[in-house]
């Protein structure tokens, strides 16, 4: 698509202890400090969900999920730095489907949490 990969935005299904399962949407060039996370939840643990826990909470396949549309309610959390870009790419519910899209869109659609969890 000839995109910065700093605009393409990721979504992450993760996990608590618990089991309970979270939606995190980071760049596409940076990874996610799983203990951050789990500090700013207020949890001992946030792991990724395994492709059959992620295919039943979000209905989609690992590679192709989107935060819209999801088989389950899910909290969502979004690094903070994303909400400053001028625009965004973000998967459409399909491998290789991306939108773009504007973060104040984003926010309005999904309201996300703002964390700063990226590595």
């Amino acid at each position: 698509m000839n995109v910065d990969e700093h605009l393409v935005i990721k979504t992450l299904v993760m996990e608590d202890e618990k089991g309970d399962p979270l939606l995190m949407l980071m760049h596409g060039d940076k990874k996610i400090s799983t203990k951050a996370l789990a500090r700013v939840l207020g949890v001992k643990i946030v792991s990724p969900c395994d492709p059959q826990k992620t295919h039943k909470h979000t209905g989609y396949v690992v590679g192709g999920i989107s935060p819209f549309g999801t088989r389950k309610h899910l909290k969502v959390y979004v690094e903070e730095s994303i909400m400053n870009l001028p625009k965004i790419y973000i998967n459409a519910g399909k491998k290789g489907l991306l939108a773009e899209m504007s973060p104040g869109d984003l926010a309005s659609i999904l309201k996300p949490v703002p964390v700063n969890v990226a590595i």
